[in-house]
């Protein structure tokens, strides 16, 4: 019979860096706000979360004030994300009762839901074009002096550089308050962060032939190797090869990836209906689609509030086909035999498929898009040319200067190894704004000057 994951350990409460065990008693939950509540909590007022408010979910944030943005974008997915691990926490319970008797429901919702709110944090600007954009830079020739110097572990970091892999490091080590390790969250918040338990650097000879979606990319980089090593021992993650880092996801990762992918498939349809790449009719009858013989009688004559219910409707019928299949499959996931999107086998896949491929046609490659993604290139390669050059080349006066606007170098970096080095640039520019990225880039660049004065 294969290895199975606890429920047990994979809801461990003990928390990163703690060595002591937060106490709740399950039986009157009103009077106490929970390990994985505060988790919530603690991700909601950190800085990092806040800065998602300006960056861009698909459409430019400066021309209109109503389409999503990654603050939204996470909040929404949250929601899904609490609504779908609280019912199939129910029955995992039920399921487990005798190993799981001090949790409740609401435990995994609260997991979930806090997972899902930093799942985009460590996303640089322009979307998923940012991430791109910081690859090609360190693939580019302008880079490769400067990647010689490294190893090749350290290298794959860069070139395949991951906003998952940037986010699992924020939320560990960057978001510190008082003597905290990171946001010190609860190890199995933490597991179910990691959509991608694998280390950059493993090539196809290690999974020939793999098809999981676990390895489609990576969620750390080496620098928090030795993290995700404590993490996966702690909540008992499967490793999948001895050799190397890359294990099986924590289970309710698949619950985070549901609601993540309900969430932008079915609301980027909204948006593009209310941007005009989409009409009302295609908006309509896609929609419809996912909802059977629902009754639709509340349709009315307005037609952008007719794609809000016909949206609130999809997002609750696909939330209950993502629950059954993940309790149908609960004993293959726990195994690390399942690693499929629960979206891509439900028996509304094909449906949602057809919903992505006209979104991606007529929206994603709309000239607003695209001109958000062009403008990210230069941007984001302008940014790292500069202070790439400035940590690794110190004999150049425009370096020294440059050095000195990043607000994460102190002097005691100057000790730090040269990809410890490139890691401090990389977190200041994934951490920027849209807007600040730009401004930035703009005041280095000579386009424009800042303002006199404090």
């Amino acid at each position: 019979m294969a290895t199975l994951m606890a429920w047990s350990r994979l809801l461990s409460r003990k928390r990163l860096g703690e060595t002591f065990l937060e106490t709740y008693e399950a039986e009157i939950p009103a009077q106490n706000r929970t390990s994985f509540q505060r988790d919530f909590d603690r991700i909601v007022f950190s800085s990092s979360f806040r800065r998602l408010k300006d960056k861009t979910q698909v459409f430019p944030l400066f021309n209109n004030d109503y389409v999503r943005n990654r603050l939204i974008h996470s909040l929404e997915a949250s929601c899904v994300g609490r609504s779908l691990g609280t019912i199939v926490g129910e029955e995992i319970i039920k399921r487990h009762s005798k190993n799981l008797h001090d949790y409740i429901a609401s435990d995994f919702g609260d997991i979930i839901a806090a997972a899902c709110l930093s799942h985009d944090i460590g996303n640089p600007p322009f979307g998923h074009t940012g991430e791109d954009a910081i690859q090609e830079w360190f693939k580019s020739v302008r880079a490769q002096s400067v990647l010689q110097q490294l190893n090749l572990l350290q290298q794959a970091d860069l070139t395949c550089f991951e906003g998952n892999a940037q986010g699992f490091r924020i939320i560990t080590q960057k978001e510190k308050q008082a003597d905290r390790i990171g946001l010190q969250l609860t190890y199995a918040t933490l597991g179910t962060f990691m959509k991608y338990p694998r280390e950059s650097s493993i090539s196809g000879e290690v999974f020939p032939q793999y098809q999981g979606k676990s390895t489609a990319k990576h969620g750390f980089f080496q620098a928090e190797k030795n993290l995700v090593e404590q993490i996966a021992t702690e909540v008992g993650l499967i490793r999948r090869d001895a050799k190397s880092a890359w294990w099986c996801r924590h289970p309710l990762v698949f619950l985070i990836e549901a609601a993540d992918d309900i969430c932008y498939h079915i609301v980027d349809l909204e948006d593009g209906f209310r941007m005009g790449y989409i009409t009302y009719e295609e908006a309509e009858s896609l929609l419809k689609t996912l909802l059977k013989e629902d009754n639709l009688e509340y349709l009315g004559s307005d037609l952008l509030d007719n794609i809000k219910y016909l949206r609130s409707k999809a997002i609750h019928q696909l939330i209950l086909e993502a629950k059954h299949i993940f309790l149908d499959f609960e004993s293959e996931i726990l195994s690390g035999e399942f690693d499929a999107p629960l979206t891509s086998v439900i028996p509304s896949a094909d449906s949602l498929k057809e919903i992505v491929d006209i979104t991606r046609r007529k929206v994603y490659e709309s000239c607003e898009v695209i001109e958000v993604k062009v403008a990210g290139y230069e941007v984001l390669g302008g940014l790292l040319e500069e202070f790439i050059t400035a940590i690794s080349q110190e004999d150049l006066s425009k370096s020294y200067l440059i050095k000195k606007l990043l607000p994460n170098f102190k002097a005691d970096d100057e000790n730090l190894d040269l990809y410890n080095k490139i890691l401090k640039v990389t977190d200041y520019i994934s951490g920027m704004t849209d807007s600040y990225a730009v401004s930035v880039y703009k005041k280095i660049k000579g386009i424009s000057l800042p303002r006199g004065g404090k």
